[in-house]
């Protein structure tokens, strides 16, 4: 049991490594918001990430893979939830003030806004539930019961994942008080809108 947690907690910490929809939007609220909606933002993100494990260990993310007309649904979803905050984002860089203006605060968002925008990433997103059910369970060793095995891992991948945005918000907060001018916020806005634009129609076209 314990080289299979070893190698699942390497594992995990791989898969968080790799750039999606989630640190787009992690990262966008980070800096446009400051750490503490960063960090609610990652919460909502992790009660995703958790939700697919569960989902995997009672067997509810397998019709994902058994369903074409289910994945399908869920992959539309989540490249409209994507272009929204995408075309959103751009939207905002498009109407600010010009670029000698005074350095102006980003638009107050609520803790639990930016909690439900990364759940809503995360849960949209049917790649990450069809990766949860053919991930998680090659982990679990011989004779071990499944279904606590499988919460157990389900929990720890969401702690990984947490501790690998950690980090990344306390950076993302720190280089906000450089980015306090209008004009490079105003970019940040037109980045940030691309890449999420850009994963939408990436989710959208993929089959």
């Amino acid at each position: 049991m314990m080289s299979s947690l070893v190698a699942f907690v390497g594992a995990a910490f791989l898969i968080a490594m790799v750039p999606g929809p989630s640190t787009a939007v992690i990262l966008r609220r980070a800096v446009m918001n400051g750490r503490v909606n960063g960090m609610a933002t990652v919460l909502g993100n992790e009660c995703g990430v958790l939700l697919w494990g569960l989902a995997a260990a009672f067997g509810l993310s397998a019709l994902l893979l058994a369903s074409r007309l289910a994945y399908d649904a869920m992959r539309i979803t989540g490249a409209v939830v994507l272009v929204y905050m995408g075309t959103r984002a751009l939207w905002k860089a498009r109407h600010k003030g010009g670029v000698d203006e005074e350095p102006a605060p980003a638009a107050a968002v609520s803790h639990g806004r930016a909690f439900r925008q990364g759940l809503i990433t995360n849960f949209a997103n049917p790649k990450a539930g069809v990766f949860a059910v053919s991930f998680l369970p090659q982990f679990v060793p011989h004779g071990a019961p499944v279904l606590a095995t499988l919460v157990l891992f389900s929990v720890i991948w969401a702690v990984v994942d947490m501790i690998w945005y950690l980090p990344m918000v306390w950076l993302a907060g720190r280089a906000r008080v450089l980015l306090q001018r209008a004009s490079i916020r105003r970019r940040m806005e037109q980045v940030s809108g691309l890449v999420l634009l850009g994963l939408g129609i990436r989710l959208a076209a993929e089959s």
